[in-house]
């Protein structure tokens, strides 16, 4: 919607009062419709007539027979209404508001009335386009006041302003509103209260934000088929277009990601995914290979949003995109992203007998709103293993060929399903080879230790033989004694 300069001419038609005897006060727009109320009078037989100004010539007249001749000046703006003399304007225009006079002639009996009517118009200076976080100033003029006239204002959600704590309401009618957002796009309303009656004077209200931000984290799974959306874009309501933020002149915008704690090396970095370059055309340029998919800024402007195929636990984090324009002004959009993932110990393969733990987890506790369901294969029973199916933790004692198969976790908040994630649990038999091993394996180790054990006590004998005896010593004289004396046995 292009933004006209000066004052926009604005509403009502609603609500009358006095000014004379016969002088009846009638508030309008610019533009728009406003009814001047005449309600029915005299017999069936009546002759309408209205005048504008000081003109003697009928705008339309309606004759006794019903037949309507309308000034074909104002021919396409103006007509009676179907069940009473009211007078209909279309397409108020400035010169308008003067004074519009009733008159009825009655031929049964011959009787005349007149009512004259003051038409007034309300006047509401225009804004341009706003970037959220910034002030809304509107202010509601009125071209009459007159005594008790009081004046209040409506949001587009038609909540009353006064129990508003962002705005101010002056008496003068104007209006402020401290930090705009998206959700204050729409149409605002001046309500005008005089003698117990109200007037509806409304006006357009433009917010350039980005969408709304996520109230929860973003939830999703580990796997190469799950697809991560990260969104972003500008909530430029039609008929506004890319040309009118343009107006604001954006100087830049990028993404950032901030890893979870225990998201891969980078721990806690900050870190920049993608710049906005202002071209032309406009794009983004990927700083880090990390598969992101940036083509929906090429279908168009409005789309800042990213896109990965294939999530890993290394994605978890908080998401930033922000635009920058002039003047230091930045519209940011954050967004926290879980991952679910499952996995198995021992690995996904496990022998008959073996115990079996599945984890399920978003890499931190779950919060007290949060809960797993495990979905055990279709010829397994949670029942027959003696788990709690909502616990994050599920324990196979001895797994058996019929815990094989495929496990999902799901998670859940109260009745709504958040994400899922699958595991492939392989269970298997002891082969047979694998047993003759291990025999022979065995049988070498009892050789080996038979080997050095024979080999250790024969070492000991061998000493034992060799080694000379301590005892009493023995002489013995020979009978036939050698020259040299005496020997020893």
């Amino acid at each position: 919607m292009k933004c006209v300069s000066g004052f926009l001419s604005i509403v009502i038609a609603l609500f009358i009062s006095s000014t004379g005897a016969e002088d009846v006060v009638v508030y309008g727009q610019v533009g728009e419709t406003v009814t001047l109320p005449r309600s029915k009078w005299g017999s069936e037989r009546v002759l309408v007539q209205w005048f504008f100004g000081m003109d003697t010539q009928p705008l339309i007249t309606r004759n006794s027979h019903g037949r309507e001749t309308i000034d074909p000046v104002w021919k396409d703006r103006l007509s009676l209404s179907k069940t009473d003399f009211s007078l209909i304007i279309n397409n108020i225009r400035l010169e308008d508001f003067k004074s519009f006079k009733c008159e009825l002639k009655d031929f049964m009996p011959q009787t005349t009335t007149s009512v004259t009517f003051r038409l007034f118009r309300v006047s509401v200076q225009p804004v341009s386009p706003l970037l959220a976080g910034k002030n809304l100033n509107l202010k509601c003029d009125i071209e009459e006041i007159f005594k008790g006239t009081q004046r209040r204002w409506l949001s587009p959600q038609k909540q009353d302003l006064n129990e508003d704590k962002r705005a101010q309401i002056r008496n003068d009618g104007s209006l402020t509103v401290m930090s705009v957002t998206g959700q204050d796009h729409g149409e605002w309303t001046c309500v005008v209260t005089y003698q117990g009656r109200e007037a509806y004077a409304n006006t357009p209200v433009t917010v350039i934000d980005l969408s709304p931000a996520h109230p929860q984290p973003i939830y999703t799974s580990v796997s190469s088929l799950s697809l991560l959306h990260l969104p972003c874009f500008f909530s430029i309501p039609p008929p506004l277009s890319w040309s009118d933020s343009q107006e604001k002149s954006i100087q830049g915008g990028r993404w950032t990601f901030t890893p979870s704690p225990v998201a891969g090396s980078l721990t806690g970095v900050f870190q920049t995914l993608a710049n906005l370059s202002l071209g032309p055309p406009l794009a983004w340029v990927v700083n880090q290979k990390r598969g992101l998919d940036v083509s929906a800024l090429q279908k168009t402007n409005l789309n800042l949003s990213l896109s990965k195929k294939g999530v890993t636990e290394g994605d978890r984090g908080e998401y930033t995109c922000a635009v920058e324009f002039q003047r230091g002004d930045t519209l940011k959009r954050s967004m926290r992203v879980e991952v679910l993932q499952v996995f198995s110990s021992p690995a996904p393969v496990a022998f008959v007998g073996q115990e079996v733990n599945l984890t399920c987890t978003l890499g931190h506790p779950l919060t007290s709103d949060l809960k797993v369901k495990w979905i055990p294969p279709r010829q397994s029973s949670l029942l027959a293993l003696g788990s709690d199916p909502d616990s994050a933790h599920l324990t196979i004692p001895e797994a058996r060929d019929i815990n094989g198969g495929r496990w999902r976790c799901e998670l859940w908040r109260n009745k709504t399903k958040l994400t899922s994630v699958e595991i492939t649990l392989k269970i298997e038999r002891v082969p047979m080879d694998v047993w003759l091993l291990v025999t022979i394996c065995g049988a070498a180790v009892i050789f080996v230790l038979l080997l050095i054990l024979t080999v250790i006590l024969n070492r000991r004998h061998r000493q034992r033989v060799t080694m000379p005896r301590r005892g009493k010593r023995r002489i013995c004289r020979c009978k036939d004694p050698q020259p040299k004396g005496f020997y020893r046995n």
